[in-house]
């Protein structure tokens, strides 16, 4: 069933066209990713679809009754003190309904016979109606959705709202939208504030949700894992695909292909007719030089495909060559003054390096370039660069931009002795162009001072790059053109981010962060995962072998002797020697699984390329033993059959 039908869609704001002609159906159960570059009318459309903004020309049609979330709709919590009560704000009015559940059945407790009928009734009516509209499943939910999204749920009851950070509150902001009672979800940008954890675990509540879904996101990974549809801003205006976003990809790309040989092909038919106008307009044939010339002011003209080169021309090159050791990390502690973010660090990260370094938020990864750049004093041990070392530092809430500066001035304090052309050449190469030169920084979005910070870096020309999260704010094309410039860069990098397209094309080492430690995996972030999964894996399967054994030994305990006697003694003695051996088989592969899945725990395995094949074949030896031990306990419950039927050994 259709839910949202949009027709020849425009809006305009006085001269400026935002976009035109854009025409899509969402029907029930469909989650849209909608991308584009920054400033084409994604979060417009939004507008548009909630009903806030009336489009210039074209409709937009809702089916009758449809409930819409959106996240903007949230970052005010209203009158919520705790992290719960903002989460489970879309249940307001159930909230209050049991409040006066509640209220009535202390009522009525107080009174007894002497209720009326018409309390008994409205409680009765009450007491349905918040049965009916999920009052007993709410609870529930929101946990569940707090805990995926990062937060104890039961500190989440009493921990103040007020005292989040910016990326908590956003989180919480989501975790309210995803659990409302609504028939749409609006996600504008929802990975921005999360971690690979919580990434993944939304991408898998979204496939599971039911409800449909469109997405606002510039994260390539998680549009392939959560979208089945794709709308693009481009060229002023928006294209709907089918698919995922490589299947968008691919599709995008036939689709120029085609516009390309269509324009083409017109614009040939243009100039051969031209040219018969000219030769034949003032003589013998003027009548039909005239006729053409007609017909040609008539026929539409095809536009050609729009640019495909990316919105920024970033490349990224070093000034000098730099030692070989470019970072020493020798028993470093950081700390605040609640608690140890990183403990006991070694590493040293070598000329060429990009590391990738991913963690949960929160955990410590900013203070550690923060003290690589001498910004942080370690507690304990050293953090040393390598000669002839030059660092440029992009900032996560990009605060090496000057707000209080224009985009003119920033680049003419890094390159005094440029004149004004080469000035605006170089912004112009990361989109800004004419009187945008002159613009505060103070009003750029912030897509717009990520590229301006991007610009900043390109002039450092360092040949150390610490990146802190720099596609938060950067549409695709954008992080696209920051991959390529990655990937040809000369320098050192070390690479903050959750954007795991990136990582897997740039990362040569991972650090991965995880409970105060950092285990420097000397591999890329692609191999990273795969053992990740394959440690998930072990740890699922000793999840579930550890539920079987369980329910064998309490079998084990409840099995009873058989009563009476039989004359058959060597069959009773043939099922208890079988069980015996059935017995020792299951404890003797239950040693080994549980073996095996320490070893593939143990994360010193993964620090070197001989234990990355060693987890490969131990994840092998895993499913086999597992199924060896699978088929031990089936032998004893057969065994243990047989013994109960045949009766005690005399």
């Amino acid at each position: 069933m259709t839910q949202i039908s949009a027709g020849g869609l425009a809006v305009e704001f006085g001269a400026s066209t935002i976009f035109e002609d854009v025409s899509f159906t969402v029907a029930r159960g469909e989650r849209w990713g909608v991308i584009g570059r920054n400033g084409t009318g994604k979060t417009t459309l939004f507008k548009v679809i909630l009903g806030e903004l009336v489009p210039t020309r074209g409709s937009i049609a809702r089916v009758s009754g449809l409930r819409i979330a959106h996240l903007e709709q949230h970052r005010d919590f209203g009158g919520a003190a705790t992290v719960w009560e903002a989460a489970a704000g879309g249940f307001a009015e159930l909230l209050k309904l049991e409040a006066s559940l509640a209220a009535q059945g202390t009522r009525l407790g107080e009174l007894g016979e002497r209720a009326t009928k018409q309390q008994l009734s409205q409680y009765d009516r009450d007491l349905e109606r918040f049965a009916r509209e999920g009052g007993y499943t709410y609870a529930p939910r929101v946990d569940a959705v707090l805990h995926g999204l990062g937060f104890d749920p039961d500190d989440a009851r009493t921990r103040p709202l007020e005292r989040l950070s910016g990326g908590e509150r956003g989180r919480v902001g989501l975790a309210r939208q995803l659990v409302a009672p609504a028939d749409v979800l609006l996600l504008d940008e929802p990975t921005n504030h999360l971690d690979l954890d919580t990434t993944e675990w939304l991408e898998r509540y979204l496939k599971t949700f039911g409800q449909t879904v469109m997405l606002i996101s510039h994260d390539r990974a998680f549009l392939e894992s959560a979208v089945d549809h794709i709308l693009h801003f481009e060229g002023g205006t928006a294209t709907p695909y089918t698919g995922g976003f490589s299947a968008f990809v691919r599709q995008r790309e036939e689709r120029r292909l085609s516009q390309q040989r269509s324009f083409e092909q017109q614009r040939r038919f243009i100039e051969k007719e031209q040219d018969y106008i000219r030769r034949n307009i003032a003589g013998q044939n003027t009548a039909q030089a005239k006729g053409r010339r007609t017909r040609l002011a008539r026929l539409p003209r095809l536009s050609p495909p729009p640019d495909a080169d990316a919105v920024m021309a970033l490349r990224l090159e070093s000034g000098q060559r730099g030692g070989d050791q470019v970072l020493v990390a020798e028993r470093v502690t950081l700390t605040t003054r609640e608690r140890t973010l990183i403990a006991d660090l070694d590493a040293r990260v070598m000329r060429g390096d990009v590391v990738g370094f991913v963690g949960p938020n929160g955990a410590g990864k900013s203070t550690l370039l923060r003290a690589i750049v001498g910004e942080q004093p370690a507690a304990r041990g050293t953090l040393r660069l390598g000669g002839s070392i030059a660092v440029a530092h992009y900032r996560q809430d990009m605060s090496q931009v000057p707000t209080d500066k224009t985009l003119y001035e920033i680049i003419q304090d890094l390159r005094p002795t440029w004149e004004r052309g080469s000035i605006q050449g170089h912004l112009g190469r990361f989109g800004f162009t004419g009187d945008e030169v002159h613009r505060g920084a103070g009003t750029l979005s912030g897509g717009e001072r990520a590229r301006v910070a991007l610009a900043m870096i390109v002039l450092a020309r360092a040949n150390l790059l610490l990146l802190d999260e720099p596609t938060n704010h950067l549409d695709v094309e954008s992080i696209e053109a920051l991959e390529d410039a990655l990937e040809t860069y000369e320098g050192t990098v070390i690479l903050v981010s959750h954007d795991r397209a990136l990582l897997r094309a740039t990362a040569t080492r991972t650090w991965v962060l995880h409970g105060e430690r950092i285990t420097d995996y000397p591999g890329t972030f692609a191999e990273w995962e795969a053992v990740s999964a394959e440690r998930a894996h072990a740890a699922t399967i000793a999840a579930e072998e550890e539920e079987a054994l369980r329910r064998t030994h309490e079998r084990q305990q409840m099995r009873r002797p058989a009563s009476g006697n039989r004359d058959d003694r060597a069959a009773r003695r043939t099922a208890q020697r079988d069980l015996e051996r059935a017995e020792k088989d299951v404890a003797r592969l239950e040693r080994r699984v549980t073996e095996i899945t320490a070893a593939l725990e143990d994360p010193e395995l993964y620090t070197t390329p001989t234990g990355v094949s060693r987890a490969k074949a131990l994840g092998t030896e895993l499913d086999e033993a597992r199924a060896a031990l699978d088929d031990a306990i089936a032998r004893w419950e057969r065994a243990v059959e047989v013994a109960e039927a045949s009766g005690p050994v005399v």
